[in-house]
Parts: C-alpha cells; sequence; structure tokens
C-alpha cells in the first residue's frame, strides 16, 4: 500500500542519518525509519482551527495576505499549535487575522480532508465587540450578510462548505454539529 507523503523525511532527527521509506515490523503504513538508529518518524495530520465569528445577521470574513489564495476572503482559521486546545486555537486565529474578539464558542464541525492529511475543526461565536481589524495575515477584515459573501471569492472549498452550512442552520434556527469527510480535487485552488 502506498500512501501520499506531504512532506520527505532525508534524515533522522534522532541521529542524523538517513532514512528508508518502509513499512516497519508489526505496523501496515509506510513510514520515513531510521537506517541507523531504527527510530520511525511518523507524519500525522495537520489540524487547522477556526471560527465563524458573527455580529447581529453578519460574519465576519478576512481577506487573505498570504498565499495560498492570496486575496480572497476566508474565515479566520489556521494550523493548531502544540499545548493548544482547538477552542484556544481558533480564538488566537480569529485575534491574529481580525483582531477580533470571541464570546462564548459553540462547535460547529469537523471536516476531514484526508486527500491533503488536514483536519479542520470550526466554532461559531459572537463578536464581544465590533473593534476587529485585519491582522498581520489579512489584507481586510469586514462583515457581511448571507446575501453579501463574495462567494467566487472564498479562498478554500472547505470553507465556502462551512459558510453554506452555517446559514442552512442558521434559517432553520436549528445548528448542528457537522462531521463529514470532504473530497476535493488536488490543485492548489481546490485544495482545502
Amino acid at each position: 500500500m502506498r500512501e501520499r507523503v506531504n512532506q520527505l523525511i532525508n534524515f533522522c532527527t534522532q541521529c542524523g542519518s538517513p532514512v528508508d521509506h518502509v513499512i516497519p515490523k508489526d505496523d501496515d503504513r509506510l513510514r520515513f525509519v531510521c537506517k541507523n538508529c531504527g527510530y520511525i518518524h511518523y507524519l500525522n495530520p495537520k489540524i487547522v482551527v477556526g471560527s465563524i465569528p458573527i455580529w447581529e445577521d453578519k460574519i465576519l470574513l478576512v481577506k487573505r495576505s498570504i498565499d495560498p489564495c492570496y486575496g480572497k476572503w476566508t474565515l479566520p482559521a489556521g494550523y493548531l499549535e502544540n499545548g493548544e486546545s482547538v477552542k484556544d486555537g481558533a480564538r488566537r486565529e480569529t485575534r491574529e487575522e481580525a483582531n477580533a474578539t470571541l464570546g462564548e464558542m459553540h462547535n460547529f464541525g469537523l471536516f476531514n480532508l484526508t486527500q491533503i492529511n488536514q483536519i479542520y475543526f470550526m466554532f461559531y461565536s459572537e463578536l464581544l465587540k465590533t473593534d476587529f481589524s485585519a491582522g498581520h495575515e489579512s489584507l481586510e477584515a469586514s462583515l457581511f450578510k448571507e446575501e453579501e459573501i463574495p462567494w467566487d471569492e472564498i479562498a478554500f472549498k472547505v470553507i465556502r462548505h462551512t459558510l453554506e452550512l452555517f446559514f442552512k442552520d442558521r434559517a432553520s434556527q436549528s445548528y448542528s454539529f457537522h462531521m463529514e469527510n470532504l473530497y476535493f480535487d488536488r490543485s492548489w485552488k481546490d485544495r482545502t
């Protein structure tokens, strides 16, 4: 069985020797294994955490100032850091990207993107105030009503899907926790 490898490891992080890409004894997946010390280097999915910040009938989006998808709109989200809970990570990302403060956070969705080894965990929350502004990874931060969302300018398909689910839930006044496996084609534009 061959699995997609997001990053290559050429040398062992423990002893500096070259590694092989093999299936270790008593395992069922290819791993990077040191030829010298036998250390197994596990590559695990990246966890992305984010929020759907709400103010009245609007949500807060940020315009990306970094690639991928420079200049496209997204919800505040990014990689979870070590030592951080998913809620703390989503709060941090919202502060970093939109200088915004969230109230009580509610679980909204967990989306598995196995083809690119990512897991998205999204929350929804009321904004505590409207003194937000673009953070260092954003060109703009702005509130949008549903009909104002720049749908053709959304950076990632997983974010578009999250927004669609959110507005559907809001219309029915019944918020569900969504857990789905999502599959998109592999181009950068469609990656996540």
